[in-house]
Formats: C-alpha cells, sequence, structure tokens
C-alpha cells in the first residue's frame, strides 16, 4: 500500500588516476583538474535508476557525470583515455598508472553505459504502457469518481492519522540517515587521498634518502683522501722549511700553500654538505611519524564508518517492522470499515423491514 524506503547511492567500482578536463578556450589542451592520483568511482542510484562517475578533490566534486547511452569512453594512449559530457559541455580526460588499470575502467564503463540504456529503454516501456492504461480506461475512472465515498467512525480516522503522522516521521529519519552516510563518504574519501599523497611522498623522500646516503659514502671516501693528501702536502711544506734553501724554490712553496688551502675549502663545503643531508634524514622522520598519524585516522575513520552501517541497519530493520506494523493496522481498519459498512446495510434492511410493518 505505501512505497518502501528509498536505498542510497551505492559504489560498483573504484580506482584511481590523473583527473583532466579540456581547455574550454581552445578545446585541444589539457587542464590537470587534480594536483595528485584521486579516487574515479562509479555509482549507481537505485531510486532514479541511473549510473554516475563521481570523483572528489579536497571538499570538491571535480567529476559529476551521468552516464548516458550516448557516451563512449576512448583510449587515446596506453594510458590515457577520454570522453564528452555534453550537459556538463566538457571533455574528461583520465591518466592512469598502468595499462591494465585503464583497460579494466574502460571495460566497466561499457558494462554501465550498456545497463544505463537498458534502463532507458525499460523507463521509455512503462511510460508507453502506463499511457496506453490512461487512454483505454476512461470509463473505470468515471465509476471510481462517481462511487459513494467510504463510512468513517472516530477510532479508524484517528489511526489513519497517526498513521500519516509516522510517514512524515520515517521521512525525516531516513533524510538523517542518507546525510550521515553522505558525510561519512566524504570523509573517507579524503583521508584515502591524503594516505596517498603521503605514501608517494614517502616513496620520494625514501629514494632521496639512499641516494644520499650513497653519496655520503662516497664523499667520506673522498674526505679521507683528501685529508691524507692534506697530511702529506705538510709534511712536505715542513720538510721544506727545515731544509731551507736546499729545497725547491720559494715559488713552489706558494704553490703547494694555495694547494693546501683549497684542499681545506673543499673539505668544509664537504662537512657542510653532511650536515645538510643529516637535517633530511630529520625530516623524513617527521614525514613518516604524520604518514603513521593518517592512517591511525584512517583507521578511526574505518571504526567509525562502520559504526554508522551497523546503526543505519538497525534502523532500516526498525523502518521495516514499523512498516509492517502499519500495513498490518491498515488491514485491520479495512477490515472494521467493511464490518460496519454490512451492519449499517443490515440496519438499513432492518429499518425498511420495521417501516413496512408499520405501514401494514
Amino acid at each position: 500500500m505505501f512505497p518502501h524506503h528509498r536505498e542510497r547511492e551505492q559504489p560498483i567500482f573504484s580506482t584511481r588516476a590523473h583527473v583532466f578536463q579540456i581547455d574550454p578556450a581552445t578545446k585541444r589542451n589539457w587542464i590537470p583538474a587534480s594536483k595528485h592520483a584521486v579516487t574515479v568511482s562509479f555509482f549507481y542510484d537505485a531510486n532514479r535508476n541511473v549510473y554516475r562517475i563521481i570523483s572528489v578533490g579536497g571538499t570538491k566534486a571535480i567529476i559529476n557525470c551521468t552516464i548516458t547511452p550516448s557516451m563512449t569512453f576512448t583510449k587515446t594512449s596506453q594510458k590515457f583515455g577520454q570522453w564528452a559530457d555534453s550537459r556538463a559541455n566538457t571533455v574528461y580526460g583520465l591518466g592512469f598508472a598502468t595499462e591494465q588499470q585503464l583497460h579494466q575502467f574502460s571495460e566497466k564503463f561499457k558494462e554501465v553505459k550498456d545497463a544505463a540504456r537498458l534502463a532507458r529503454e525499460k523507463s521509455q516501456d512503462k511510460e508507453l504502457a502506463n499511457t496506453a492504461l490512461s487512454i483505454a480506461a476512461p470509463q473505470d475512472l468515471s465509476d471510481e469518481l462517481q462511487s459513494p465515498p467510504v463510512m468513517c467512525v472516530n477510532g479508524p480516522e484517528d489511526k489513519l492519522f497517526r498513521s500519516q503522522s509516522a510517514d512524515i516521521t520515517l521521512s525525516s529519519e531516513k533524510e538523517r540517515i542518507k546525510k550521515m552516510l553522505s558525510e561519512g563518504s566524504i570523509c573517507e574519501m579524503n583521508l584515502e587521498a591524503e594516505l596517498f599523497t603521503l605514501q608517494d611522498s614517502n616513496v620520494k623522500l625514501v629514494a632521496a634518502l639512499h641516494e644520499a646516503n650513497a653519496n655520503v659514502e662516497q664523499w667520506k671516501k673522498q674526505l679521507a683522501a683528501y685529508q691524507e693528501e692534506t697530511e702529506r702536502l705538510r709534511d712536505q711544506v715542513a720538510e721544506l722549511e727545515a731544509h731551507g734553501g736546499q729545497g725547491p724554490s720559494d715559488l713552489l712553496k706558494d704553490e703547494l700553500t694555495q694547494s693546501l688551502e683549497e684542499l681545506e675549502s673543499l673539505l668544509k663545503a664537504k662537512d657542510e654538505e653532511i650536515h645538510i643531508l643529516q637535517s633530511k634524514k630529520t625530516e623524513y622522520h617527521v614525514m613518516e611519524r604524520e604518514r603513521e598519524e593518517a592512517l591511525h585516522r584512517l583507521q578511526e575513520m574505518e571504526m567509525r564508518n562502520s559504526d554508522l552501517e551497523r546503526r543505519i541497519q538497525n534502523t532500516e530493520q526498525n523502518l521495516s517492522n514499523s512498516l509492517e506494523e502499519r500495513d498490518r493496522m491498515d488491514n485491520e481498519i479495512q477490515r472494521a470499515i467493511e464490518i460496519l459498512d454490512i451492519k449499517i446495510f443490515d440496519l438499513n434492511d432492518l429499518r425498511q423491514s420495521l417501516v413496512k410493518l408499520i405501514d401494514k
């Protein structure tokens, strides 16, 4: 008698890709819609029977596209594909990390487009059938309009009023649950994007750290060689100074002194570079700690999402029980109305019989 509660929009496929939009001025160049790879998902709305592609970057939706049967996803390279959205008057492009991810997205796009086509055909067939029924049955409608109104007493009318109030309460409860679920999904997607960003930064920092450690080891070997060379030159200078005029000329001594100063300045520069690399190690530890904190927040959000799912299931069960109870009450009211109609009919027959007896 009453419609069941509407189901929320469900994700059916997700992947990660770099999102681009065509330049509206030139219609040739691509404009990045996100700085990093983001989550791109297919969603199905069971209430409206439509499919959408949604991608959230930060706090805003960078893709919100309703799939129609006329759309086509085209692979333009091994890791890039695009499709046009006439409603948004734009063309979306997706860059994937691997060719396999592009193939999976293309197959899912084709599957969803076929499903959207079937849904549109069913909807059109249903509209045609409803139109035919409305044209073919005007007499039935007129008969229904001419039928006498159903009589009610205070008891059933009061129950019907309470049933309508329950409808309003259940509708507001369903809207509140949908809002809670959408907020939880957006927070989860934001934390997931932040986690992937931190993981990318972590990989880059680890590679830079390994390269810096290799350079440090090489520079340490060069530093040791320079120190040995410096000690040797110092010994030669001291030996020359001890022998006085018996050694090389003063010009050679100046050259050795200049070489010694250059080596000392080079050693000082290498020490500064080593100090800079050690400071980068500290930055890497800070990033590692931030990544762990993000993982912890993501776990907390997953626990919160699970709790929301459990509460929603309980609420849906309560709604189902309430609907069943309401249907049962409606059936009882209908039976009471039928019994009252029968009693009224019997009383009317009895009154007519009494009138006939009085007339005799």
